[in-house]
């Protein structure tokens, strides 16, 4: 596979971010423009997690009236010991900002399928309960869900496809979840 740099930005306006030519480019390193192929797989990626996401948002919403960042936070609560997680933990978990986080439990509270509680070693720290509404909630959601995540992903995939998203996902997001003190991570915002 050829891995070198394409010798000059995109004539065309560009269709991505990472296609944009900076505006300032740092004398001393060059850009690593996109190889032709690196910019095919890119793009590819780009249109299938916005088209996954959107049918995935669109299914919860239709028989649950919920999107599915709120699914995903039921979900993590429910795999949960005592199905309660400390918030800071959830938003880790979800990989979402502490300011989102709050709105969405908010409004899973709203629903009553997710209450508070304080935490007793911190008097500032607070846990996301499951209800037993939130469980009945995901019992009558998760099978319409799962057909619509087996339906757009896995039955299009053979088994070695799978492993290899598997696989090729995991390196990504380890790669975006330094652990060094500092890191602009979601969770620590």
């Amino acid at each position: 596979m050829n891995t070198a740099p394409t010798s000059a930005p995109p004539a065309a306006e560009p269709e991505h971010e990472t296609d944009r030519v900076p505006e300032q480019a740092h004398a001393s390193a060059p850009p690593r423009w996109l190889t032709d192929e690196e910019q095919r797989v890119w793009r590819s990626y780009i249109e299938a997690s916005t088209l996954l996401w959107d049918h995935l948002d669109r299914q919860l919403q239709r028989d649950a009236g919920m999107p599915h960042v709120y699914y995903g936070l039921l979900v993590k609560l429910s795999d949960a010991p005592h199905r309660r997680l400390r918030m800071t933990e959830l938003a880790m978990l979800a990989k979402i900002t502490r300011s989102r986080l709050s709105h969405a439990i908010a409004r899973l509270e709203k629903n009553g399928w997710v209450r508070r509680e304080d935490c007793p070693d911190d008097k500032r720290g607070q846990f996301a309960v499951l209800t037993e509404q939130g469980v009945q909630v995901l019992r009558d959601t998760a099978p319409g869900h799962v057909e619509a995540v087996r339906q757009a992903m896995f039955d299009r995939l053979t088994v070695e496809q799978q492993q290899a998203l598997g696989e090729i996902m995991q390196i990504v997001a380890e790669g975006l979840q330094p652990s060094e003190a500092g890191a602009d991570l979601p969770w620590l915002r």
